[in-house]
């Protein structure tokens, strides 16, 4: 009886989810929006709240006080006003150098590579993320190294070169995608025009792909911009933000101020979003 009774309850809800998409997707989603919610913003949350307290210099214990003193001393020293210029700097130059290399490299795996060669070189563009990030930076601290393949020593040239490399990936692939979608039909008409290959590049070909660009830029600035491990292994004696944000939360023991200094990769992140979001990228990804 009670099975009986739940027949026309359960066909009834099953006719209102087919009917009603915007419902089932939301149930879909309600779990992992549920989990991005509390382990992406409520850390963020903690983040920002934590940056508006201090420690106490003698315990070392956290002073739940609201206060302004880190994003204080944050902008008042000059030492961490260079630290964020690099850190930024060094994230520009890595994303340029990708886009560099990358590009081309898309370009001929979705337009020049035959369908089968272009299966093995996405593989080949992938293997090297299958590899331990630590193995791939010692081996750039073994090459960098005096008597090593380049011995150019450590410092910022060798921490953009080690990032370039680590997230090169990140910026072939979405070129890739974007290129892949891109119809023949459009550049063999630009070529019958007469345009040359120049303004075939500049008129249709950068046009088309340039929100595949911004996506593989928002990994690679931003990976580089928080990163802290490579700049330890081959950064030498220069510090990036993540060095800072790391060297307060372990030696210095002080979480607040980490705190403050993190939020500033979130700002400049966000800065750069709102740029892109305007020149309309975004939206056509």
């Amino acid at each position: 009886m009670r099975a009986a009774a739940w027949g026309p309850a359960r066909r009834w809800l099953a006719g209102f989810l087919h009917r009603r998409a915007g419902v089932r997707l939301s149930l879909l989603l309600s779990a992992p929006l549920a989990w991005l919610g509390l382990a992406y913003l409520g850390a963020l949350a903690a983040l920002f709240v934590t940056a508006f307290y201090t420690t106490d210099t003698f315990t070392g214990n956290l002073v739940r006080t609201f206060t302004w003193a880190n994003f204080r001393d944050l902008g008042t020293a000059e030492v961490y006003r260079t630290v964020a210029l690099r850190s930024v700097g060094v994230a520009l130059a890595v994303t340029a150098i990708d886009l560099v290399v990358a590009f081309p490299m898309a370009f001929a795996m979705a337009k020049l590579a035959s369908p089968r060669a272009r299966r093995w070189l996405v593989i080949a563009v992938l293997t090297p993320l299958w590899a331990s990030y630590l193995v791939k930076a010692y081996a750039w601290r073994v090459m960098l190294s005096s008597g090593g393949l380049l011995g150019w020593g450590f410092g910022v040239t060798a921490t953009i070169l080690t990032l370039a490399y680590l997230w090169l990936p990140y910026m072939i692939l979405p070129i890739y995608a974007g290129l892949e979608r891109l119809p023949d039909s459009l550049l063999e008409a630009a070529g019958d025009l007469g345009a040359r290959s120049w303004r075939v590049f500049r008129t249709v070909v950068w046009p088309l792909a340039f929100p595949a660009v911004v996506a593989g830029s928002i990994f690679t600035f931003s990976l580089s911009l928080g990163d802290y491990i490579a700049v330890k292994i081959v950064g030498g004696r220069s510090q990036l933000i993540g060095n800072v944000v790391y060297d307060n939360i372990g030696a210095a023991n002080n979480l607040p101020f980490a705190a403050a200094v993190a939020t500033v990769p979130v700002v400049i992140m966000l800065a750069y979003l709102a740029a892109v979001r305007r020149t309309g990228a975004l939206e056509n990804l």
